[in-house]
C-alpha cells in the first residue's frame, strides 16, 4: 500500500515540528524542512518516514533548488508552516523598513514563492496548504494591535485567494489555517492553547477538507474564519 506523503515546510520547532510528529504518528511519509544544516528537534524524530530536506524561504535561490531537488516527488499535502512575528506594540508607521520587509518576506511572500514553485509536485486531488492566523481575519480586527504581523497574514490570505482563482480547474485543496494562539517560542507562554490542543485539530480539519476543491480559510476546529 502506498502511503500518503506530506511536504512540511518550516519543520523545525513548534507548530510545523507538531505536525510533521502528527503525521508520522498517522502513518504518512512525510519531509519537514529546516534552515540550515545544524541539528533540529525535526533530528530527534525517528522515524524511517521521515526525511529531512533544508530551505530557507525567505531565499528565493533556495526555493528554487528544493523544487529542483524535489522534482520527481509526488506529494499529497504540501503545508507552508514557517513564519515570524515582531512587536505586537509597534505600530505600522513606527516600524522600520528592515523590519516590516523581514516580516512580510517570511509570513506572505517566501510562503507563496514555495506554493508557486511547488505546486505542481502536488497531486490529483491533493491538498496545498499555509498556516495564517486569526489575525489575519479583516473583519475580526476589532481591538488593533500586532499590526505589522496581521498585515502580513493578511496579505499571505489574499496572495492564496489569487493563486487559488488562477489554478480553479486545478481541482485542488486549498487552505488557508488559523491554529489558533498556541503557547510556542512565537506564541509566547501566555497563549490559550497548548500545540497538544491546536495540531491535533489542524490535521483533522486538514483531513476532513481533503477532496474539497477550492480555497477556504478554517481555524483549527474547521470552522470558518472570517476574510
Amino acid at each position: 500500500m502506498v502511503k500518503s506523503t506530506a511536504l512540511i515546510i518550516g519543520a523545525s520547532r513548534g507548530l510545523g515540528l507538531a505536525m510533521a510528529e502528527e503525521y508520522l504518528k498517522r502513518g504518512w511519509h512525510v519531509i519537514g524542512t529546516v534552515r540550515g544544516h545544524g541539528r533540529t528537534a525535526l533530528h530527534d524524530l525517528s522515524s524511517d518516514r521521515l526525511e529531512i530536506e533544508t530551505v530557507d524561504i525567505a531565499d528565493e535561490g533556495q526555493i528554487v533548488a528544493l523544487g529542483g531537488r524535489l522534482s520527481d516527488r509526488r506529494f499529497d499535502l504540501l503545508f507552508v508552516n514557517a513564519g515570524v512575528t515582531n512587536d505586537p506594540e509597534e505600530r505600522i508607521g513606527a516600524v522600520s523598513t528592515e523590519e516590516f520587509i523581514r516580516v512580510m518576506v517570511t509570513n506572505a511572500l517566501g510562503p507563496m514563492r514555495v506554493v508557486e514553485t511547488l505546486a505542481d509536485l502536488v497531486r490529483p486531488g491533493g491538498t496545498i496548504g499555509v498556516m495564517s492566523s486569526g489575525l489575519g481575519s479583516i473583519a475580526n480586527n476589532l481591538n488593533g494591535g500586532y499590526e505589522v504581523y496581521r498585515g502580513s497574514k493578511a496579505a499571505l490570505n489574499m496572495y492564496m485567494r489569487s493563486f487559488a482563482n488562477r489554478h480553479g480547474l486545478d481541482r485542488l485543496t486549498y487552505l488557508i489555517v488559523a491554529p489558533g494562539w498556541v503557547r510556542t517560542d512565537m506564541g509566547g507562554p501566555g497563549a490559550s492553547l497548548s500545540i497538544e490542543e491546536s495540531i491535533p485539530r489542524v490535521v483533522d480539519t486538514i483531513t476532513a477538507q481533503s477532496g474539497k476543491p477550492g480555497l477556504r480559510y478554517v481555524d483549527y476546529q474547521g470552522q470558518t474564519v472570517p476574510w
